[in-house]
């Protein structure tokens, strides 16, 4: 799932008027949920992002405990990276979080490991609805018949566009395009704005992974991954290719340009990022941008789905009923979804996909390409991610960085990326 800048916790303080109480940062970390003697209970949640999400969440946290008053919620945030080793930390030392910030590749990871809460018998008892989510999304967070997560904001994959340089360029992408017209529009950037076409194929795993679910595979299966030696070969040869040709961007010349993305510096056309990424190239560049589909084999199957951050309770939480209740307020509460608006996602219940009316061009942009998504019939069910997908994800990513630099050669790189892969994985 995609991610946000590093946080300065300082800056975040001021923001709060300088008050740490006022962030509930006092308890973090510091044990389990705790309880009072006037029936009062506090509960610890802990996500990754910006300092921009975590002044929302506040205020969706304020909510709830108006709503809820004997229920206190302590916060912790970090950025992702350091949110996972953190968690990591807790998770092992029998301290995790009561409910936190999840995602599917880590689903697997964290119930071998016996450290998430089974929520089903939360949503018997009533504490948590799993009614009116949107395109199947209530079943994202299930495992081998165990709920483990609940979605609170939905993306896809697209192609993130420059609509200048595409119009300039007269090409207009339309649902069913093939990746041989993809590849003719890169050339045609290439040769008439003075810019590479797209930005890199190298390091871009969901990329591959809908390529791969288009051709009758996949980068995950439950046990392990669904593609061979041969298949990441040719992949990332391709990538290879079209950076010597200058269809794809120098990656030398995207690591410089770090952590502004190519689109939005215009050293490419268009790059594959998730939808609601748009907002962030229209806050970096001068542009306008779009979204555009995900080029197909056929002309008809995109392999797309729909991707979601959720949220995860404890196994050793003492209050399961309360994370369970604040579930599902983040999750069907209106107002919390105006509050958010599409910063994890679009909403992903009816009550707050329908509260949060998007009045600017760029997220009406993002509601109308995932409405596209669903009215056109191209979504499929998610690829069930193995326990240790996220290791075998962050080697791919290291691996494809370092032969697009030049300090691997593609056959050396595949070698590595099937070893790592397969200790992580256990295949």
């Amino acid at each position: 799932m995609p991610t946000t800048g590093r946080v300065d916790r300082r800056g975040l303080l001021k923001i709060a008027g300088g008050s740490v109480a006022a962030l509930g940062l006092t308890a973090a970390g510091c044990g389990t949920g705790s309880g009072s003697g006037d029936g009062s209970v506090t509960i610890r949640y802990a996500w990754w992002g910006s300092d921009d999400r975590a002044k929302r969440i506040n205020r969706t946290i304020a909510l709830f405990e108006k709503k809820y008053p004997k229920i206190k919620v302590k916060t912790d945030f970090q950025p992702y990276l350091d949110f996972w080793k953190k968690f990591n930390t807790q998770a092992s030392g029998g301290n995790p979080p009561d409910v936190f910030q999840n995602a599917i590749g880590f689903l697997r990871k964290y119930d071998a490991r016996n450290v998430l809460l089974d929520l089903n018998q939360q949503v018997k008892a009533g504490n948590l609805g799993m009614e009116n989510f949107r395109a199947g999304l209530e079943k994202f967070g299930e495992v081998d018949g165990k709920l483990l997560g609940v979605p609170v904001g939905s993306n896809s994959m697209a192609l993130v566009i420059d609509e200048k340089v595409f119009e300039r360029a007269g090409i207009s992408p339309k649902p069913g395009w093939t990746w041989d017209d993809f590849d003719a529009a890169m050339r045609t950037i290439r040769d008439t704005e003075g810019r590479a076409g797209d930005s890199g194929l190298y390091g871009v795993m969901y990329v591959y992974d809908l390529y791969l679910r288009q051709h009758g595979k996949a980068f995950f299966t439950k046990e392990g991954l669904g593609f061979t030696e041969g298949d990441l070969t040719r992949w990332w040869n391709k990538a290879q290719a079209g950076v010597t040709s200058g269809v794809y961007t120098d990656p030398k010349k995207v690591a410089q340009i770090r952590p502004k993305l190519a689109v939005a510096a215009e050293v490419a056309g268009c790059e594959f990022n998730w939808d609601n990424f748009a907002l962030r190239y229209s806050a970096e560049g001068k542009s306008g941008y779009g979204l555009a589909p995900i080029p197909t084999t056929d002309g008809r199957r995109t392999g797309q789905y729909l991707g979601s951050l959720m949220l995860s309770g404890s196994k050793r939480t003492e209050h399961p009923k309360e994370v369970a209740q604040f579930i599902d307020f983040m999750v069907h509460d209106p107002e919390v979804a105006r509050i958010m608006g599409y910063d994890r996602g679009v909403p992903t219940t009816t009550e707050q996909y329908e509260a949060f009316q998007p009045t600017d061009e760029v997220n009406k942009g993002i509601a109308a390409y995932e409405k596209q998504l669903v009215d056109t019939g191209v979504l499929e069910p998610i690829t069930p991610h193995p326990a240790g997908a996220d290791v075998a994800e962050a080697a791919f990513l290291r691996l494809a960085e370092e032969m697009a630099l030049g300090k691997r050669s593609v056959d050396d790189a595949v070698k590595q990326f099937f070893t790592e892969s397969k200790t992580a994985l256990g295949s």
